[in-house]
C-alpha cells in the first residue's frame, strides 16, 4: 500500500510539471485526460461491466474529478504554483482523514493520525510565511482541494463495488474524459489537438503519467484506508520541490528542506 501510493506521488508531482510549463492549462489538463480515456476503451472491453452500484460510485468520481481538474486551472490564474498547490495538497490528508473518522466510521491508531498531522503540517508549511497570496486563490485553493478529498473518499468506497480494480479505474477513467473534453467544447468550442506539435506530445505525456499515478492509488485503496492512503500520495508536493529544484532550477531553501524532513517523519509513522 505504501509503496503504490508513494509511486503515484511521484508520478503525480511528475504530471503535475507538464501542465505547470503548458502554455494553456485548460487546453493540456482536456489533453492529459484523452490519454486515459484512450487507454481505458481495451480494458474496459476486456474487464466485467461493473455493478450499477459501482458505476454510480464512477459517474460521481469523473463528475467531482472534472470539476476539480477545472477549479485547479482557475486556482492557478490567481495564485502562483508554489502557493497554490501546496495548499491544495496539504488539506486534502487531513479533510480525507476526518471525513472517513466522523462520517465512514474509519479508525486510526495514534501512529497515523500523527502522521497525517505531520504531513499536512510539513506541506503547509511550504507556504506559510509568503506574502500575496489573495483570498480568490486561497478560496480556489481549499474548494479544489475539498473536491480531491470528496473523490477520494467515494473512489476508496467505490473501489470496494468491483472485483478487480483495473475495472473501477478504467471506467472513470473513460467518463472523466469524456466530461473534460464535453466541458471544453462547452467553454472553448471544438478541440484542436495538432498531434506532431511538443505541446500536445507533452500533454499526452503528462496524461499518460497521471493514468498510472491514478491506477495506484486506486490499487492502494483496496489495500488500506484512504486517509494514510491520500496522505503518502500527498508527498508529491515535496517531489515537486525535489524536481523544481533538479530540472527547473528552483531553490531548495531550508524551510523547504524542513518540510521534506516533517513529511517523511509522517510518512514513516503511517508506514508503522
Amino acid at each position: 500500500m505504501i509503496g503504490l501510493a508513494l509511486f503515484a506521488a511521484i508520478l503525480h508531482a511528475s504530471w503535475n510539471a507538464f501542465l505547470r510549463s503548458g502554455a494553456d492549462r485548460m487546453w493540456s489538463v482536456t489533453v492529459m485526460s484523452i490519454s486515459g480515456t484512450v487507454i481505458a476503451v481495451p480494458l474496459i472491453l476486456i474487464y466485467p461491466l461493473p455493478s450499477p452500484t459501482a458505476l454510480a460510485f464512477i459517474f460521481v468520481s469523473s463528475a467531482l474529478q472534472t470539476a476539480y481538474s477545472f477549479f485547479l486551472v482557475v486556482a492557478y490564474r490567481y495564485g502562483d504554483l508554489g502557493q497554490v498547490y501546496p495548499i491544495i495538497r496539504g488539506t486534502v490528508p487531513l479533510l480525507v482523514t476526518l471525513i472517513g473518522i466522523l462520517f465512514l466510521g474509519v479508525h486510526l491508531e495514534t501512529p497515523q493520525i500523527t502522521g497525517v498531522a505531520l504531513i499536512t503540517l510539513g506541506i503547509m508549511s511550504l507556504v506559510l510565511g509568503r506574502s500575496g497570496v489573495s483570498a480568490t486563490s486561497l478560496g480556489l485553493a481549499l474548494l479544489t482541494g475539498a473536491l480531491i478529498s470528496t473523490y477520494a473518499l467515494i473512489d476508496s468506497t467505490g473501489i470496494r463495488h468491483v472485483d478487480e480494480t483495473m475495472t473501477y479505474s478504467a471506467w472513470v477513467l473513460l467518463v472523466y474524459g469524456l466530461m473534460m473534453v464535453a466541458v471544453y467544447t462547452v467553454m472553448r468550442g471544438r478541440l484542436r489537438i495538432d498531434f506532431t506539435s511538443r505541446e500536445a506530445q507533452k500533454a499526452l505525456g503528462g496524461g499518460v503519467f497521471a493514468l498510472i499515478a491514478y491506477a495506484a492509488v486506486i490499487a492502494a485503496y483496496s489495500l488500506g484506508p484512504a486517509g494514510p492512503v491520500t496522505a503518502i500520495r500527498e508527498t508529491s508536493v515535496v517531489f515537486a520541490v525535489l524536481i523544481g529544484r533538479i530540472f527547473l532550477g528552483e531553490a531548495l531553501t531550508p524551510k523547504r528542506i524542513f518540510a521534506c524532513v516533517v513529511v517523511a517523519a509522517g510518512a514513516i509513522l503511517i508506514g508503522r
